[in-house]
């Protein structure tokens, strides 16, 4: 879920829009759902205000007057490599893990007795 600060692209109509950044998430009176105050990348900026649950802070597509929106965090593109290769080695990790768990030894003398 997006938090405080993230930079968020908003995706109009499936495709993308604009971008901003989370000023503010207060919880609203609904339970689940929060306002999320923008402040969106425009000239001159503008200040939105938006009651979304938690679903569509994840990056659930949702509408705002028949018109497909959906927002999804911008990660900066050094963070994404770090992530890619945290991620790539976490896998590799987990795959020495996998193939050295209980390894199957057959003797070279037991095969010779065959």
């Amino acid at each position: 879920m997006v938090t405080t600060h993230d930079i968020v692209l908003i995706n109009v109509d499936n495709k993308p829009g604009f971008y901003a950044r989370i000023e503010e998430l207060t919880p609203d009176v609904k339970p689940g759902w929060w306002q999320v105050r923008l402040m969106v990348f425009t000239f001159p900026l503008q200040m939105f205000t938006w009651i979304l649950d938690e679903f569509q802070l994840d990056g659930a597509d949702f509408t705002m007057g028949g018109t497909p929106i959906r927002m999804e965090q911008v990660v900066p593109p050094v963070e994404q490599e770090q992530l890619q290769e945290e991620q790539g080695e976490k896998e590799q990790q987990e795959r020495a893990a996998h193939n050295s768990g209980n390894p199957k030894v057959i003797s070279l003398s037991d095969r010779r007795k065959r």
